[in-house]
């Protein structure tokens, strides 16, 4: 095995180049850049200035939306290391969906507050613009426009968090419309965004499930993405050519006991499908509520499908071909169940 010298580290110039002119202490220092020049340099009229502790920008006049981000993400990752190394920061919160783009909070400029995710362990105080917030979890980056930003399910609950915690909800300075706007634009970006099941295990991470505005929100994007699957389902059982099931009955036993509401049933089959069940409800006890109700399909000899929105809409010929095959094998020995639909 070849020995392969390590990278020579960047320039001023290029670094600079880099981090939109924005350098902290221990980057000058690396580069031999003495600390009385620095300081002669940030003296009022001069060509620098200190935009926080140990962080510098390499110009005059006001720093720009995107070089105060940079100046906070610096200033949370410096560990007194050659390069300052950002791994250990990311930008979470507003300031985060505002750096993805996000239509339903303020544009970046608007944003004069920067929530920075650093582990538990770093000793950091708040500075400026700049609220450090501390994590046991390990931290993760997605790089948006070279910041490290906090992934888009973790940056919406930080975000809705720290509204929450601000009293902003119980004043009415964050309508019930704008927690849905941010909610369904975080899953609606495709691979730019996040899947449900990722926004509602932060959610749940965050304590905010309990939350009215957003269980209320997140309830509303639960059924319109159910509604959505359902009526691909409902073309895939078009096209394969299955008879159309009952949508959403309520199955009882023959002396009324209630057993279950699946999401569709074939009566002539004894066959039910459950669309993202795992997705259905938040709360543990209404989950628990669906769970039994499809396990009591199932010890009464129904045959459940269960089918998830994402292997609809990436395999749906699989699906169908599944529907088909469940349809014609049917439940096994089912009780006879009553349908009201």
């Amino acid at each position: 095995m070849s020995y392969q010298a390590p990278s020579p580290a960047p320039s001023l110039q290029e670094l600079a180049r880099r981090q939109q002119n924005v350098i902290t202490a221990s980057q000058l220092r690396a580069r031999g850049v003495p600390a009385r020049v620095v300081s002669e340099y940030c003296r009022r009229g001069g060509p620098w200035q200190r935009l926080l502790p140990r962080v510098y920008l390499l110009q005059g006049g006001e720093p720009t939306p995107e070089q105060r981000m940079w100046a906070a993400l610096l200033y949370a990752a410096q560990d007194g290391r050659e390069e300052g190394r950002r791994e250990g920061a990311v930008i979470t919160g507003t300031a985060a969906l505002a750096l993805y783009g996000f239509t339903s909070v303020p544009r970046l400029p608007a944003v004069t507050e920067v929530d920075v995710l650093v582990p538990r362990q770093r000793r950091l105080k708040d500075a400026g613009e700049v609220r450090i917030r501390r994590t046991g979890r390990e931290l993760e980056a997605r790089s948006v426009h070279g910041l490290a930003c906090a992934p888009v399910a973790r940056a919406v609950a930080d975000a809705l968090r720290e509204w929450a915690a601000e009293g902003a909800f119980e004043l009415g300075l964050v309508p019930p419309a704008l927690v849905r706007r941010v909610l369904v634009e975080a899953v609606g970006r495709g691979e730019a965004g996040c899947t449900v099941a990722e926004l509602i295990a932060e959610l749940g991470e965050a304590e905010l499930l309990e939350e009215e505005r957003v269980r209320a929100a997140l309830d509303e994007l639960l059924a319109a993405q159910r509604e959505l699957v359902l009526g691909r389902l409902g073309e895939l059982i078009d096209e394969w050519l299955l008879p159309v099931p009952v949508t959403g009955p309520e199955l009882r036993m023959k002396g009324g006991t209630y057993v279950a509401v699946p999401d569709l049933y074939w009566p002539e089959a004894g066959v039910a499908v459950e669309v993202d069940s795992e997705l259905r409800c938040v709360s543990e006890g209404e989950a628990a509520w669906v769970r039994g109700g499809q396990h009591r399909m199932e010890y009464l000899g129904v045959r459940v499908v269960y089918v998830s929105g994402q292997r609809v809409a990436a395999e749906p010929d699989v699906v169908g071909g599944e529907l088909r095959e469940a349809f014609r094998a049917g439940g096994e020995d089912v009780i006879e169940l009553f349908v009201s639909s």
